[in-house]
């Protein structure tokens, strides 16, 4: 019963400490990376590493892949590339709480969209609600920069294709995928931050720092969040990352002392809410299932019987 229970909430640990990772390693990029390669180079140093960390690790090429699993490697490595540097040409110009809140967008409609059981929806909407409050951050919305915010989109509609995607190959191990979808994810974006940085990519500093980066809002994220992906329903991941937002401002917190509005703590609350209520709900589901799998055994076996 023990065991049962670990591999129930084992998802929603896996989520909470990506985002924390993630959250954590995004702003040492911002910080420390943006003013000597851009966000170009920035990407392409993060990813770039963060690949060559997991195909060293991972071998990779040592399993087989049918045609369809390279295919669903291809188009989620694809995503997840385009996603790292969506997302990093609109922090160029968008606070770090609004981009976040503003590429939300995509796993919230890919929970609305693969919903099907009312209590589903009640999730979806606290974690709308939350999101709405939490997008202003201090800043109005009219004043956003709307490049920054077609980037912040585009992030959004990657991240959602990145979901699906990544269920796609989810059969697949966890060191496997990850590591292949990286690599992909590495070609995508190199010769970008080339093309913009150049020789600047190669500095000692930047490649140091770069491959902290890489450990810490790349490799150990999406690995932990393929974990997720391997157990969960697209729904249920969707609004289970909603946490991100939410973590992200209790690290600000916490890291750089950025005190919070009594609105802003109520959309923290709201979208973590959301997250335990889906991750209740569907370890519920899965409950009432296993329960009925095996009452429908039972009874299949007294009819054998007599």
């Amino acid at each position: 019963m023990f065991a049962h229970r670990n591999a129930v909430w084992l998802p929603w640990l896996a989520i909470f400490a990506s985002v924390v990772f993630l959250g954590l390693g995004t702003s040492w990029a911002k910080h420390t990376l943006f003013p000597t390669v851009g966000a170009q180079g920035t990407t392409a140093v993060r990813v770039g590493f963060s690949a060559l960390i997991l195909l060293v690790l991972c071998r990779p090429w040592r399993w087989p892949l049918s045609a369809a699993d390279r295919r669903g490697a291809l188009l989620y490595g694809a995503a997840l590339g385009l996603m790292n540097l969506s997302f990093y040409m609109a922090l160029r110009t968008l606070p770090f709480g609004v981009a976040v809140a503003i590429e939300f967008s995509g796993p919230l409609a890919v929970a609305v969209w693969a919903s099907r059981r009312p209590l589903d929806f009640v999730w979806v909407l606290l974690a709308v609600v939350g999101l709405g409050l939490l997008l202003p951050l201090g800043h109005a919305v009219s004043s956003l920069d709307p490049v920054g915010v077609l980037w912040a989109l585009l992030a959004a509609s990657c991240w959602a294709s990145y979901i699906l995607f990544g269920k796609r190959i989810g059969h697949l191990p966890v060191a496997h995928s990850v590591s292949l979808g990286l690599g992909v994810a590495a070609l995508v974006v190199l010769p970008v931050g080339v093309a913009h940085a150049g020789w600047d990519l190669l500095s000692p500093s930047v490649l140091l720092v770069g491959l902290g980066v890489a450990a810490v809002s790349s490799a150990i994220p999406i690995s932990l969040e393929m974990v997720a992906l391997k157990r969960l329903p697209p729904q249920a991941f969707g609004i289970m990352i909603s946490m991100e937002p939410a973590v992200a401002a209790v690290l600000a917190l916490l890291l750089l002392d950025e005190q919070l509005s009594a609105v802003q703590w109520l959309a923290i609350g709201l979208i973590v809410l959301a997250s335990m209520g889906s991750a209740l709900t569907v370890s519920m589901a899965a409950l009432v299932k296993e329960k009925s799998r095996a009452r429908a055994d039972a009874l299949q076996a007294d009819f054998s019987a007599k």
